[in-house]
């Protein structure tokens, strides 16, 4: 006769043989914290952003614009900005001068621009990625100890096409090189997310524009020598900048409607005055900012881009209008004639070169271009010089020169030279800083 089972004894069994088991169960994962990526570029008053690079930062042009749109845009934000490109620089050239080039002007941002040079031009070889992940880390370690926030930058583009067009073409560098490029920029995109920095997408929007124009023109291109940008290709840069980490928002809007029977007008980023509404309507508007305009030389750019409306709409909406035609003139002249139907969907005016805030722009950005060629430029070149001479120095070093004397004394002598050099250009810089602030702010 079978016995029932106990309960008891059931449960206790139970226990027994759970018992071994849980206590072998490993403990549950700790829940992964990521750090929150960079929000968008906040200068302030007296802040200093430093653009530290390669040849392609040493052009002084990408940098121009973005310098363009802030000079514009924050007219009364006294911002500073310090161009730290070197031709020929790798990660590891970028260390050697840091401290000098960069920490000395104490920045709250460094944008980093390298990369092109650090996979020597060549298919890809693990020990030459080691090396740029290691110095581009130190890198980004610096910039943190200063208390400064990174935006590293995918390298640009390797236009294999170009160098082939102008029988520059050179294997393997022409078939594996852009894909090169590629890898080692989202390599640093996820470096830039685990560390929490803001991020530039360089690298997509310069390779997707040439694909785009070589539908229409299969030798088009924007880089000539394969590897330096030219005018179109850096406002390309530039716009990637502004739009991956610039501030957003338009720089002005007026707005025209009828409320209650009545006429009347509002502005958004300025102050409305004056308002008077009859056969005409006219009102006095100051605004905060002025459109982002770019030299002529930079138009295809700008065009390819949309920079204009894109970065900087200046809006004007008129609704409830009678029917016909309407012209707009600023300080008595005329910018333009719109339909009521054109002025009610809202009319763009910050590509209109009729304009006085259009103008007003156009002269910041002259006078900022001045600024690069006659000051930021050659300041780049003394570091250049800077450069090619300390490598020498040290080739003579290593083959135990017996002039090694005399050339460290002559380096030293020159070295001198240099540093007064530059601290004539910086002061240059600053009085083309002042003026550019005297010429950037809104008129009524």
């Amino acid at each position: 006769m079978k016995l029932p089972r106990s309960p008891l004894f059931f449960t206790a069994a139970c226990a027994a043989a759970l018992s071994p088991l849980a206590a072998q169960q490993p403990a549950a994962p700790a829940v992964a914290e990521f750090k929150a990526v960079a929000g968008r570029i906040d200068l302030k008053d007296g802040d200093t952003f430093v653009f530290l690079g390669d040849s392609i930062t040493h052009q002084c042009l990408y940098t121009q614009y973005v310098e363009d749109y802030f000079y514009t845009r924050y007219p009364a934000t006294r911002i500073h900005f310090h161009n730290a490109g070197v031709g020929g620089d790798r990660a590891r050239n970028a260390l050697d001068r840091f401290d000098d080039d960069v920490a000395s002007f104490k920045p709250k941002y460094v944008s980093v621009l390298l990369g092109m040079n650090d996979g020597a031009y060549t298919n890809y070889q693990q020990p030459i990625f080691d090396t740029y992940q290691k110095d581009m880390n130190t890198l980004l370690d610096r910039i943190a100890e200063l208390g400064a926030t990174a935006i590293p930058m995918t390298p640009t583009m390797h236009d294999a096409r170009a160098a082939r067009l102008t029988n520059h073409g050179a294997e393997p560098r022409d078939t594996y090189y852009n894909g090169v490029l590629s890898l080692y920029g989202r390599w640093l995109e996820e470096q830039s997310q685990v560390r929490g920095l803001g991020f530039v997408d360089m690298f997509s929007p310069l390779n997707s524009i040439t694909l785009e124009q070589r539908k229409a023109d299969p030798s088009w291109t924007m880089i000539k020598d394969a590897v330096h940008p030219g005018m179109t290709g850096q406002v390309v840069m530039a716009a990637a900048i502004l739009n991956d980490m610039g501030p957003r928002g338009s720089v002005s809007h007026i707005a025209i409607s009828e409320k209650n029977g009545k006429v009347i007008g509002k502005g958004s980023n300025g102050a409305l005055t004056d308002f008077q509404s009859g056969e005409t309507i006219s009102f006095t508007f100051k605004a905060n900012s002025l459109p982002w305009v770019l030299p002529d030389d930079a138009a295809e750019g700008a065009k390819l881009t949309q920079a204009g409306h894109k970065f900087g709409i200046e809006k004007l909406t008129a609704r409830n209008l009678k029917p016909g035609s309407y012209e707009l003139k600023i300080d008595g002249e005329l910018v333009g004639k719109w339909s009521d139907g054109q002025l009610a969907f809202g009319i763009e005016l910050e590509e209109n070169a009729k304009t006085p805030q259009y103008q007003q722009a156009l002269k910041v950005a002259l006078l900022n271009k001045q600024r690069n060629e006659q000051v930021m430029h050659p300041l780049r070149d003394q570091w250049s010089q800077l450069k090619g001479k300390r490598s020498n120095l040290k080739k003579a070093q290593e083959a135990e020169d017996p002039q090694i004397d005399a050339k460290k004394e002559e380096f030293e002598k020159w070295h001198a030279e240099m540093k007064t050099t530059v601290a004539t250009l910086l002061g240059k810089a600053k009085e083309f800083e002042d003026q550019i602030y005297a010429v950037n702010q809104p008129q009524p």
